[in-house]
């Protein structure tokens, strides 16, 4: 990680994340396609998330959720994303932003195009947020320690 006091950086250099997702298996798998590089941390940012991601034809940016506590941001820098709002579908193109509040319509964005996607990601990381699912049997809560706890709906935990 830089210091806070470190020099203008090129996104498109900064490191992908080591694994392209956090979810467990059988979900994990589902999100081949995607690469985030995360922005924020490389300036000690703690208190929201930027992440330049990049979503390959065919390609997911997270299974459809919405989040407890957290709110987030998306701008769409290159490509034609596909956003699931709740029940909506709606084609997005560059220059578009769309913001989602906690507690908010569940949503996900699906790369349906030939060509890659990238879209700038922007999320606080406000405390005691929890994940819902509406789609799979999946739920998430923010560990102490900022690390996403997984388990099925019904509480058993994921290996």
């Amino acid at each position: 990680m830089l210091d806070q006091e470190q020099s203008p950086l090129l996104a498109v250099e900064v490191p992908k994340r080591t694994r392209s997702s956090n979810y467990p298996e059988p979900f994990a798998s589902l999100m081949q396609g995607r690469d985030k590089r995360p922005l924020g941390d490389l300036f000690n940012i703690k208190n929201f998330g930027v992440n330049l991601v990049h979503l390959s034809p065919r390609s997911l940016s997270a299974l459809h959720h919405t989040h407890s506590q957290q709110d987030e941001f998306i701008y769409v820098l290159e490509g034609y994303p596909t956003l699931h709002l709740g029940d909506a579908v709606i084609d997005l193109a560059p220059g578009m932003v769309a913001g989602f509040p906690s507690n908010g319509r569940a949503h996900h964005l699906e790369n349906r195009s030939g060509q890659n996607c990238v879209i700038l990601e922007v999320g606080d990381r406000s405390r005691g947020d929890s994940v819902t699912y509406p789609s799979d049997d999946i739920q998430a809560v923010a560990g102490p320690n900022g690390v996403w706890i997984f388990t099925h709906k019904d509480g058993r935990p994921y290996d």
